[in-house]
């Protein structure tokens, strides 16, 4: 297939295969940025889950040093939260402030994915527009007497690759969208767990001080 009968088969489609390379061009690297993205993410979060596991109390400057390990990843603002919750001894409302942290991170994690949403619902219509308009084209063949029927036969196989090309990109956007709902899903759930596990090693030493201060006072009276 040369370059000049893809050209005269996108202006047959009436210029919607170009508009579907776009859409295709789009769609790839959303799906590789975010893959991306999401595979770092999701690594960061079993790596950060496993040094939490090592350790039972979680210190300033413990939370400092992983706080900076995972710059630029949704942990690092939970790790930061869990570090203004140790240092303020009276802090209200943790898992509150915890679960705010979560919900600000949620448009970074996600973001994008609804351009390969629109692109999935998007591109079958569009296949659909282009292969009508190339039925135009096929059938104003049989207004010349001259034309032989297997032209228009022609024009109809040519005008269906639009449909194919819409229905191939759907496909490809289809399975890519899933598979990155599935690790936001995943990445979600880590962000739960760290959050749970910040919020046990934050308030371990505020128990161990008021249990310290209760022995003082009862062996002052």
């Amino acid at each position: 297939m040369t370059l000049m009968h893809l050209k005269h088969l996108a202006e047959a489609s009436g210029g919607i295969l170009y508009l579907m390379a776009i859409l295709l061009l789009i769609a790839l690297t959303v799906v590789i940025e975010r893959s991306w993205y999401l595979y770092q993410a999701l690594h960061a979060g079993q790596a950060l889950m496993l040094s939490l596991d090592e350790s039972h109390t979680a210190s300033v400057q413990s939370l400092q040093q992983l706080s900076l390990s995972y710059q630029g990843m949704p942990h690092e603002r939970l790790l930061k939260t869990a570090i203004i919750l140790r240092q303020e001894p009276d802090a209200e409302h943790e898992d509150a402030r915890m679960e705010e942290s979560i919900m600000r991170e949620i448009p970074h994690i996600d973001r994008f994915l609804w351009m390969l949403d629109t692109i999935v619902t998007l591109a079958p219509l569009l296949g659909l527009l282009g292969t009508i308009i190339g039925m135009f084209s096929a059938f104003s063949v049989l207004a010349d007497a001259n034309n032989a029927p297997t032209q228009v036969t022609g024009g109809v196989a040519e005008a269906l690759i639009a449909t194919a090309c819409g229905l191939f990109i759907a496909i490809l956007g289809l399975v890519a969208f899933n598979g990155l709902n599935n690790r936001v899903r995943v990445i979600m759930h880590q962000l739960e767990t760290v959050k749970l596990m910040l919020l046990n090693r934050v308030k371990q030493p505020k128990r161990n001080r008021q249990s310290d201060n209760e022995k003082m006072a009862a062996e002052v009276f």
